[in-house]
C-alpha cells in the first residue's frame, strides 16, 4: 500500500565538494562524517488505512533552503576540524599512524541504548552517542516527531513523486487562478516550517503562487519568534513580498487560525494547509484547474505519510475522507461510481475533508468560512463538510494532487483531546444533524439531556443555515454518505454493572477476542454497551459503516461463557442474540432463557457467565426516553 524510499545523499555530496581532503581524513578517523550525514539506516514501515477511536487524529501538517543547511553543516564541520588540528599539533607525527589505519576496517562504536522503549528509537538512531540520544529524545517529547533528524535533513529535500503515471500525461490551462498558501502552526519545530515553505516555493509555479501566509496560533516555542522572522526576511529578499506572518496574541484554535489566514489572503484560491507538510510535484495545477471549472467545489489533495521517526515518505493509496459517529476522521474506499469511470485521474466525490483543503476564496466566505466557535482541535473539518454539501457545494479528492503529511506520534500541546472533541462534536450535531444528532451523544456516551457540556452559542450558525437554505442531514445521508449507518432503536447505553460487584463493568475484552469480560470500570469505548428495543446487546464502540456489523452479545447454548460475534454472522450460526432487559432487572436470553450473570473466582476476580437466573440485576448508565419506566410497559 505504502512504499518508502531511502533519504537522499545530496548533503553528503555537497559537503564532499566543499570540505578539503585533510578534513575528510580526520572525519574518517573520528567517524564524524557518517554520523553527521547519514544518521543511520531506516527500516521501511507500513501504515494501514484505519479508523481511529480515541486520540488519534489523523490524523493529517509541516521549511529553509538547502544552501543555508549546507552552510550551517560546514560551519559545524570546520569547528570540529579546528579541534582535530589542535590535537594534531600537540601529538608529534600523528598523521602517519592515521594514514596507516586507513586500510584497516573501521570499528563501529557501540553505544548504550538509553531509551529502549521509546518509539523514536525503534527504527532509527543506532549510531547516536548517549548525548545525542538524550537530545533527540527531549526534542521528540517536546514536539511529537524527530526534530533531531529534521534539523539535519536538507530543507528542500527531494521526495519521490507518488502520482500515478497517468497524471503526468494530463495538461492544464495556461491561464489558471492565483494561489494563496496558508500554513497554520502552533509550536512546530522551525526546520519543519522551513521545509514546508521550501517545498511550496520549489514545487509551485511562480506565476501561480501569489503569497504564503504563516499563521502562528500563539506558539510558546522561542525559535518561532526572532529566528523565524529572520528566515522570512531571507526568503523575501529573494522573493519580494512572498511570505507574510500573522501571530495570534492568544490561543484561538485550529478553525479560527485557518479563518485568520483566509481573511488576509488576496489570491483567487486559498490552500489551507498544516505547516508540517511537504507538497509534491505538480500539486497545485490540478487544484487550480478544478476550482476554475467549478467555484463551488472544495478540494483536497491525496495525503502521503511522512513517518514521525525516520522521515521516510510512505505512499498512501487513494481513498475518500469519511468519519464515524464520534466525528473521528477515517479513510473510506473510493465510491463504485468513480471506479466505473476507469479514469484514475478523475476527481473523486468525498463525504468529508480531512482539514487540508483548497477553495475559491470568495466562495469559502459565502458559505461561512470555518466555524470559529469550534475550539482547540477536532470536528471543524466535518462541520465544514456537512455545510458545504448541505448548502449547495461539493467536496472532491484530486488523485493527481499529492501532499506528504508528517505524522505526529503524540500531540504534546494537548495530551487529552477528548474534552474538545466531545464539545465540538455536539456543536456540529446541534446545528447540522437534525434528528440524527442523538447518534453523536450515543457514540460519545453523553446523556441526551443535560449533558453538562457547553458547546457555545450556535445562533449565528443556525441563522447561516437558514440564510443559505441548506438541505437536511437526512438528505446528506441518502445522497452523499449512505455508508454511514444510523441506529434508531437504541433504548439504553453506556456502562453496564452487575449488582454482585458495582466496581466492574461489562467489557468487550481483547480486541481480537470474542469473549466478553468483567473489567474495572473506566471511560473508554470498550465498555460502551448499547441495548436495542429489538433485543440486541452491542458491546464496544458503535460501528459506523452499513456494511460492517456491530458485535452482538450471544448465548451459544452449549457453553457457560457468552460470546461476542458480528451480528449477522451470529444469526447465520444459529446463536442466540436477542435478550430481554429492563434497567435494574435481569438480562435474560429470549431463546435459551438463561441469564447473563457474574461469577466471582476464589482470587476475587469476576467473569460473565450464562446460567439459571438468580437474583442478580444489571444497571445500564443511560436510558432513552421512558424505556424501563412503569408507564412504558
Amino acid at each position: 500500500m505504502i512504499f518508502g524510499r531511502k533519504f537522499p545523499k545530496v548533503l553528503c555530496i555537497g559537503l564532499t565538494l566543499v570540505i578539503a581532503a585533510n578534513l575528510l581524513l580526520a572525519f574518517y578517523a573520528k567517524g564524524t562524517l557518517q554520523k553527521l550525514i547519514l544518521g543511520g539506516l531506516h527500516k521501511e514501515l507500513r501504515l494501514p488505512l484505519s479508523e481511529w477511536d480515541g486520540a488519534v487524529v489523523k490524523r493529517l501538517s509541516h521549511l529553509e533552503v538547502e544552501l543555508q543547511h549546507l552552510e550551517e553543516s560546514m560551519k559545524l564541520a570546520l569547528k570540529q576540524q579546528e579541534g582535530v588540528n589542535n590535537t594534531l599539533k600537540r601529538v608529534p607525527d600523528v598523521r602517519k599512524p592515521v594514514r596507516a589505519k586507513l586500510s584497516e576496517p573501521r570499528k563501529r562504536m557501540a553505544h548504550t541504548k538509553l531509551f529502549p522503549r521509546s518509539p523514536l528509537f525503534r527504527q532509527w538512531g543506532e549510531d547516536l552517542s548517549e548525548a545525542q540520544q538524550r537530545k533527540a529524545q527531549d526534542l521528540f517529547q517536546k514536539f511529537g516527531y524527530n526534530v533531531y533528524l529534521s534539523n539535519q535533513l536538507p530543507l528542500n529535500r527531494t521526495i519521490p513523486d507518488t502520482r500515478d503515471s497517468r497524471c503526468l500525461q494530463k495538461t492544464y490551462p495556461s491561464q489558471l487562478p492565483s494561489l494563496s498558501v496558508i500554513l497554520i502552526f502552533m509550536d512546530e519545530a522551525l526546520s519543519i516550517i522551513q521545509r514546508a515553505v521550501a517545498s511550496v516555493i520549489s514545487r509551485t509555479p511562480s506565476r501561480l503562487l501569489k503569497e504564503i501566509i504563516l499563521v502562528d496560533d500563539f506558539s510558546s516555542n522561542g525559535e518561532l519568534k526572532v529566528n523565524l522572522d529572520e528566515k522570512i526576511k531571507i526568503y523575501n529578499q529573494k522573493y519580494p513580498g512572498l511570505l507574510k506572518i500573522i501571530r495570534h496574541t492568544e490561543r484561538k484554535g485550529l478553525a479560527q487560525a485557518r479563518n485568520t489566514g483566509w481573511e488576509v489572503a488576496t489570491a483567487d484560491v486559498v490552500a489551507i494547509l498544516d505547516a508540517h507538510i511537504e507538497v509534491n510535484a505538480g500539486w497545485a495545477e490540478p487544484i487550480l484547474a478544478r476550482i476554475q471549472e467549478d467555484r463551488t467545489v472544495i478540494v483536497s489533495p491525496v495525503f502521503d505519510n511522512i513517518h514521525f521517526d525516520t522521515f521516510q515518505l510512505k505512499r498512501y493509496e487513494l481513498a475518500v475522507d469519511g468519519f464515524n459517529w464520534k466525528l473521528w476522521c477515517r479513510y473510506d474506499p473510493p465510491p463504485q461510481a468513480w471506479i466505473d469511470l476507469h479514469d484514475v485521474t478523475a476527481p473523486v466525490k468525498s463525504p468529508s475533508i480531512m482539514g487540508i483543503l483548497a477553495a475559491d476564496r470568495l466562495f469559502l466566505g459565502e458559505i461561512g468560512s470555518l466555524d470559529g466557535g469550534m475550539l482547540v482541535y477536532g470536528g471543524e473539518n466535518v462541520e465544514l463538510s456537512l455545510r458545504v454539501w448541505q448548502c449547495g457545494g461539493k467536496i472532491e479528492i484530486l488523485p493527481c494532487s499529492r501532499i506528504a503529511h508528517l505524522e505526529r506520534h503524540h500531540k504534546p500541546y494537548a495530551l487529552d483531546l477528548s474534552p474538545a472533541l466531545k464539545r465540538n462534536a455536539l456543536r456540529v450535531a446541534e446545528v447540522w444533524m437534525d434528528e440524527y444528532k442523538d447518534m453523536i451523544y450515543l457514540a460519545w456516551n453523553i446523556p441526551l439531556q443535560n449533558s453538562g457540556i457547553d458547546y457555545g452559542d450556535i445562533s449565528s450558525r443556525v441563522a447561516l443555515r437558514e440564510k443559505l437554505k441548506c438541505k437536511s442531514f437526512d438528505w446528506y445521508l441518502k445522497n452523499v454518505y449512505p455508508v454511514l449507518k444510523p441506529i434508531r432503536s437504541i433504548v439504553g447505553y453506556g456502562t453496564m454493572r452487575n449488582s454482585l460487584d458495582e466496581n466492574v463493568c461489562l467489557d468487550q475484552g481483547p480486541v481480537l477476542g470474542n469473549t466478553p469480560i468483567m473489567h474495572h470500570c473506566h471511560r473508554f469505548s470498550s465498555q460502551h454497551v448499547y441495548y436495542l428495543l429489538t433485543g440486541e446487546l452491542y458491546v464496544g464502540q458503535l460501528v459506523a459503516e452499513t456494511n460492517t456489523d456491530d458485535r452482538c452479545l450471544t448465548d451459544p447454548g452449549d457453553r457457560e461463557e457468552p460470546t461476542l460475534e458480528p451480528c449477522s454472522k451470529a444469526a447465520e450460526k444459529g446463536l442466540h442474540i436477542y435478550w430481554d432487559f429492563k434497567p435494574g432487572k435481569a438480562v435474560i436470553n429470549r431463546g435459551t432463557r438463561r441469564c447473563l450473570e457474574v461469577e466471582k473466582s476464589p482470587s476475587g476476580g469476576c467473569s460473565p457467565v450464562l446460567q439459571a437466573c438468580t437474583a442478580q440485576a444489571w444497571h445500564i448508565q443511560h436510558a432513552v426516553g421512558n424505556w424501563g419506566h412503569a408507564d412504558s410497559q
